[in-house]
């Protein structure tokens, strides 16, 4: 889980868990929830001073997510951007004569300037280091008798010789000027086998519209050059960029052009088309096509000094945020095949490792990590030919180490900072949950008329009786019989003890308020999370949190267990384990 987002989010208001209703409700479903948690809380329903008082709060409060959601309008606006949105600057200029997806476009609008006016007050910095390794010598060393060597009359252990053989760094930084001017400042250095050099590139850019802008630069290093570049969207499915530079050499000026053609195909595949002229002229011509799972790109390139054709694949695995990929090239400077995967290793950090080889390149090992713009990019080249070796420890080596570093330095670090930022996010909103628990409590005291009448009424009729329902942070283990026991252990406590539960305690008893959701022997709680329910609250922030319900069903005992976000119907006898 997010802890960022839940940090942000401890105060945030769902509105469609609160009147338990799916997110496409109708206008109907609306009403009946609205109808049917005003019969409970409305203030004339309870004549005790201290419950009427809990009571108006409560209504309030149904009252609030009933106008929100009733009205297409600030419903399309909460959908997009939740209840900030319905404070967000510039709500004023609204017209309500605007359809509601004309509302949404508007407000994500608004919220997209706010956060880019945000972005732009910093310079967002990006880099790029990269460090070439030279690491033939372990698998093709020059001297057959490596690891002897005489040294004053004694042998003396060889060891490969390992090389820089090339650094390369890049950074830049952005200024920007106005809404729709923006000044780049970036710098480079490289050196190669002893010799390098760099240079400074000035950048400025200009938005006509969303459809088209244009941008300067201005280069000095190995010598200045000037180029202009521009883009332009031409149809809804057409768009183009392109430009020109002009290099100056104590030779003369070498004029330079670049042009590119790109094509909507269908809703996930994009074709281009480029032209490179100048001192080195390419004509390439490519087809991308990316979907939730996968990513193809097709390219074939004709120019000098190299023509070649590309096939790129890329399986994304989302739910372990994955991607493996291969990509073979062919072409006049020979053959390469290239496999590797990309691995998510933080909300703003990935790294990724691939081996290519090739004829004649041989075995290359690339190792990169990816922390927010900057990017660090490690090539090692193990061997100038293709031997089984190099592969083998290319490919093994990385993911050992990965495996290693991950369950041995980088997992417990992790976890031990998870816990160090939710027991900070617990005492910074103390004050916030204690409210929420004190308000579920006064909830489930409101409930009590409604929870007597229902639990008659289900048990006259033998239909669904809730036994007892408990909700948050239970499975502390894998294992489904530790898991048993554990909810064995909590449900007896539950049913032992009398009054409420501590706020630092992982679970909440909410049988009361699972059993005034009953209607006519059946169940349903949709797939929103369950603290924002009426008589529920959030006893473990942070953690993944389940409810267990025990129920009777035709006089039969069930239970079943659901994830938070998870969708629950009862009865499904078929589906359950019949409690012993």
């Amino acid at each position: 889980m997010d802890l960022d987002s839940d940090e942000e989010n401890v105060s945030e208001e769902d509105y469609y868990s609160f009147l338990n209703i799916p997110k496409d409700a109708s206008k109907e479903e609306i009403n009946n929830a609205y109808r049917r948690l005003s019969r409970m809380y409305h203030p004339d329903k309870h004549l005790d001073p201290t419950l009427k008082a809990k009571s108006e709060i409560m209504f309030n409060k149904t009252k609030k997510a009933y106008e929100v959601l009733s009205d297409p309008h600030t419903r399309a606006i909460y959908d997009s951007l939740g209840t900030k949105g319905l404070e967000t600057e510039g709500w004023e200029i609204v017209q309500r004569t605007k359809t509601p997806a004309e509302i949404r476009a508007e407000y994500e609008q608004l919220a997209e300037e706010r956060a880019e006016r945000k972005k732009r007050q910093a310079t967002n910095p990006s880099g790029n280091i990269t460090i070439a390794v030279n690491a033939t010598d372990l698998f093709n060393p020059y001297d057959d008798n490596l690891f002897e060597d005489e040294f004053e009359g004694g042998v003396l252990g060889k060891f490969p010789n390992i090389e820089v053989s090339s650094m390369q760094f890049s950074q830049g930084v952005d200024f920007p000027l106005t809404q729709k001017d923006l000044c780049t400042l970036s710098g480079q250095l490289q050196t190669q086998n002893g010799t390098g050099g760099g240079g400074v590139n000035l950048t400025w850019r200009h938005l006509f519209s969303h459809k088209s802008w244009a941008e300067l630069e201005m280069t000095a290093g190995s010598g200045p050059a000037l180029s202009l570049k521009g883009f332009r969207t031409l149809t809804k499915r057409f768009f183009w960029n392109g430009g020109t530079v002009l290099q100056f050499t104590p030779e003369g000026i070498r004029p330079g052009i670049m042009s590119t053609l790109a094509m909507q195909i269908d809703k996930h595949s994009i074709g281009y088309v480029s032209y490179h002229g100048g001192i080195r002229s390419v004509f390439s011509t490519q087809i991308i096509r990316d979907t939730e799972n996968n990513r193809y790109n097709f390219t074939i390139q004709v120019g000098v000094p190299h023509s070649f054709m590309q096939l790129q694949y890329t399986r994304k695995i989302i739910s372990q945020e994955l991607r493996l990929k291969l990509a073979i090239k062919v072409g006049t400077f020979g053959g390469v095949v290239e496999y590797g995967a990309e691995k998510k290793v933080s909300k703003h950090s990935n790294l990724s490792f691939s081996v290519v080889c090739g004829v004649p390149a041989g075995v290359k090992l690339k190792l990169r990590l990816t922390r927010a713009n900057q990017v660090y990019s490690c090539p090692i080249h193990l061997c100038e030919e293709i031997m089984p070796s190099p592969v083998f420890y290319a490919t093994m080596v990385p993911l050992i180490v990965y495996v290693i570093v991950k369950k041995g330095i980088v997992e417990p670090f992790l976890k031990e900072e998870k816990s160090k930022k939710l027991e900070k996010q617990k005492q910074n909103h103390f004050n916030i949950l204690l409210e929420k628990r004190k308000e579920a409590m006064s909830a489930q005291e409101l409930m009590q008329a409604t929870y007597s009448r229902i639990s008659d009424e289900e048990e006259r009729k033998k239909g669904l009786v809730i036994i007892k329902a408990i909700y948050g942070k239970i499975f502390r283990g894998t294992n489904r019989a530790v898991q048993f026991l554990v909810i064995t252990n909590l449900i007896q406590k539950l049913l032992l003890e009398s009054g409420d539960a501590e706020l630092s305690n992982d679970v909440v008893d909410v049988t009361v308020p699972v059993q005034c959701l009953v209607k006519d022997s059946k169940l349903v709680i949709h797939e929103n999370s369950k603290s924002d329910l009426p008589g529920f609250y959030d006893p473990a922030l942070g953690e993944e949190k389940v409810l267990h319900v025990i129920y009777n069903y035709h006089e039969q005992p069930y239970e079943v267990t659901i994830k938070d976000n998870e969708s629950l119907r009862l009865p499904k006898i078929s589906h359950r384990t019949n409690v012993t």
